[in-house]
């Protein structure tokens, strides 16, 4: 059996890191975990190979080399997969499709013949034995959510490496908190599952192998959602990092409760944790309510500047559209984000994703207007505001123009880069001539070509002068924030 394994596009986001990606030479951020994963599940005997359309196009000989066609796709790649399926399916393929989109969408789902719903650790081996016998239902169902043991090892090994700035493994899923807005918590439950310390060992061990150095992002959305098992691995993962030289910088996400364990912060930072993204949202104290966001309380900016005392870049999330935001919500999160010194500010306009429990509510008060297209920088809304839409997306390309201006950002850098002054053993994965021409398309572009060019050279020069031992987080930073201010700037255009 012959599978090619098919992860859509996404379309060009604040998360797509697009514009910022061909400084380093890469095509994307992160390979397709869910794939490779859904890959070691298939038996060994088949071939497969995989086709992520974010790095390169899906060609007809690939479709045509193919005897069944598995794709994923999360609800912002909808589009995209489904133009994969019309053409797999117009050259007669078997088409299997699973994934977040496919699990809680409420839209017709393109004409696949095998659909997975749910975590396949247990279905799709259910799936291999009927196809053997000839009996494969359309629809398979996961009964419960299985433990993370019986996750394989992810086939790494399919993903072209050189084209990603990062690579991707799974600690945990699920989350112990009931975020209104958020579909993780209906996805994968309020019980976090963890992968036992050996797991993870063994998948840091085969990227090594891999010759894999640099950035691992642990994609978990509440890395810290089981705090008495993430005690138990950091240590280890510490141990790993100091006997193979600390090959990996390690980012991930979690709940800004982090602030509050400074004996986790302690063994995050030892660990190897340069960055990490929280979930803040808003400053206002209604709207989290409204959004049942309990665990972001007290003083928000302090658990941030907690949190880079301990020498971790603060990644973070904001949303306006709550029904209890104020008028002057777009001023208060503009001033949030600059005394809080968050470079990478993701900020979106709230919508209502299938299955969550503002989606059920909006229902109930008669405000829905259809499914989101997933992607909380396009300036649609999916249901009826209690602010004016206008006025609401008038004030949330305001807070973009104004955090992505040039000397706005630099300024969010350098204070941040200030705040997570610490003395790490960092990785070496910069090649002496791949950090070269990083940094020359990083120079010319930015410091030639660009209209904001007066402006890097003035970050530029404060950061060497102050941040030497931050020097490609400089590099790396300038470029990001170049990436969204080009999407700023398009968006406000539109």
């Amino acid at each position: 059996m012959k599978v090619l394994l098919i992860n859509p596009e996404f379309p060009d986001t604040y998360w797509s890191f697009r514009h910022a990606l061909p400084f380093e030479g890469k095509r994307c951020a992160f390979p397709p975990l869910g794939l490779l994963t859904v890959s070691a599940l298939l038996p060994e005997s088949w071939e497969r190979r995989l086709i992520d359309l974010n790095v390169e196009s899906l060609k007809s000989t690939d479709i045509e080399w193919a005897d069944m066609v598995f794709a994923t796709a999360m609800l912002v790649q909808k589009e995209s997969l489904r133009d994969v399926v019309r053409r797999c399916k117009a050259r007669g393929k078997r088409v299997v499709l699973g994934g977040p989109y496919v699990t809680t969408t409420i839209e017709e789902l393109p004409e696949a013949d095998h659909v997975f719903l749910g975590e396949a650790e247990t279905t799709l081996p259910q799936f291999i034995e009927d196809l053997a016998r000839g009996e494969a239902k359309r629809t398979y169902q996961a009964a419960e959510r299985p433990p993370l043991s019986a996750t394989p090892m992810a086939h790494f090994h399919l993903a072209n490496m050189k084209r990603y700035s990062a690579m991707s493994i799974q600690y945990s899923r699920g989350c112990p908190f009931s975020c209104e807005f958020c579909d993780i918590i209906e996805i994968y439950g309020r019980v976090p599952r963890t992968k036992s310390n050996q797991q993870m060992l063994a998948e840091l061990d085969v990227l090594y192998d891999l010759n894999w150095r640099g950035t691992v992002f642990i994609v978990d959305d509440n890395f810290i959602g089981n705090k008495k098992n993430v005690r138990l691995l950091l240590p280890e993962i510490a141990a790993w990092q100091k006997a193979h030289g600390y090959p990996f910088s390690l980012l991930t996400e979690s709940s800004l409760n982090l602030a509050d364990d400074e004996p986790l912060l302690a063994s995050m930072r030892e660990a190897g944790f340069r960055r990490v993204f929280i979930g803040i949202e808003t400053p206002v104290e209604e709207s989290l309510q409204e959004a049942q966001k309990s665990q972001n309380r007290g003083d928000l900016l302090g658990s941030v500047k907690k949190i880079q005392s301990y020498g971790m870049e603060v990644m973070a999330g904001f949303i306006v559209g709550f029904d209890n935001d104020p008028v002057d919500i777009f001023e208060r999160q503009i001033d949030f984000i600059r005394k809080s010194a968050i470079p990478l500010a993701m900020v979106g306009l709230l919508n209502a994703l299938p299955d969550t429990q503002l989606w059920k509510r909006l229902e109930r008060e008669g405000r829905l207007l259809g499914e989101a297209s997933g992607n909380n920088t396009v300036c649609t809304f999916n249901f009826k505001t209690r602010m004016d839409p206008a006025f609401l997306v008038q004030g949330y390309q305001s807070i973009m123009r104004t955090i992505y201006s040039p000397r706005e950002y630099y300024q969010r850098v350098l204070d941040s880069m200030r705040r997570t002054a610490q003395q790490f053993s960092e990785p070496q994965h910069y090649g002496l001539v791949r950090g070269f021409m990083t940094l020359t398309r990083i120079l010319f572009k930015l410091g030639v070509v660009d209209s904001a060019r007066w402006e890097f050279w003035r970050f530029f020069s404060r950061a060497i002068v102050k941040h030497r031992n931050k020097f490609a987080d400089s590099l790396r930073l300038a470029a990001v924030g170049y990436h969204f201010r080009k999407l700023s700037d398009a968006y406000s255009e539109s």
